[in-house]
């Protein structure tokens, strides 16, 4: 049996079961997360995140799917993670650790935390792709939709994002697995539809790779908001809407992802 302490936080509805292991290793396998992630027999989570003490004085933070696999970037669980070390050193800006690289942290608020995601990756071969392809010519058939002409962005993490219309006229859970499961994709990917409704506003749904539909992602948000600046469709500085909130998302090379945190609650957990 193990027995370990938990904190249970979200960022607009994506929500996270949040270890410290700094003091105690809980050293969870893949099938015990995926155990602990589950929302009927476990925690329930879209992400597992664990707070680790990396050579002597570092924090590593990592970041592990629904399913189970370990991911590099995770925008909104990186802001709660923030948000709780910020509150133990009593500072208002934090760098954390993860293996997407040095993320700078801030303050604005109590709830209210910003994350310098870094510089995104554009090429095919960064995000990466099984090739170079003609965007133009990507096109996804499904029952009798198609969505084509995806914009590809890495933020620590792979992201296809289609601009449409209109947002309801697509079903995320429909085109989502289809396309994060597409052989181009050698590490899978997470898969957004955008609306933009003004050049200061973009609508999105998600498909996270791992995880599902989720009610927020903040590194496709932040992905979203490149595409757009790149192709012009909105300006450098816009609020993505999401299921579960608003994300503020400033690009100038760096991208800055500001939203809500919130603490559900802390409790403990065994596993068997």
């Amino acid at each position: 049996m193990k027995k370990f302490d938990f904190i249970k936080m979200h960022g607009l509805g994506n929500d996270f079961v949040i270890i410290d292991e700094r003091n105690t290793k809980v050293s969870l396998s893949h099938a015990e997360i995926v155990s602990v992630a589950n929302r009927h027999t476990g925690i329930g989570c879209d992400q597992l995140i664990t707070i680790n003490k990396d050579n002597i004085s570092d924090i590593l933070i990592r970041f592990f799917n629904s399913n189970g696999e370990e991911i590099s970037a995770c925008g909104n669980g990186s802001r709660c993670v923030a948000r709780l070390l910020m509150e133990e050193d009593k500072t208002s800006a934090i760098s954390i650790k993860t293996h997407a690289g040095l993320l700078d942290c801030k303050k604005i608020s109590k709830n209210i935390i910003s994350v310098n995601l870094g510089t995104p990756k554009l090429s095919w071969n960064e995000i990466p792709l099984d090739k170079e392809y003609d965007t133009n010519s990507i096109i996804f058939n499904i029952n009798n939709f198609s969505i084509s002409n995806p914009k590809f962005v890495n933020v620590g993490n792979p992201h296809a994002i289609f601009f449409v219309d209109n947002l309801d006229n697509f079903d995320i859970e429909d085109f989502g697995p289809l396309i994060e499961n597409d052989k181009m994709f050698p590490e899978k990917c997470n898969v957004t539809i955008a609306q933009v409704i003004s050049l200061t506003h973009i609508k999105i749904n998600v498909w996270e790779r791992g995880a599902g539909k989720t009610l927020a992602c903040g590194t496709a948000a932040c992905a979203t908001a490149v595409a757009a600046y790149i192709n012009k469709l909105s300006s450098n500085k816009i609020v993505v809407s999401l299921p579960g909130g608003n994300l503020d998302i400033e690009y100038n090379s760096n991208i800055i992802m500001s939203g809500a945190t919130e603490i559900s609650f802390k409790s403990s957990f065994e596993i068997s």
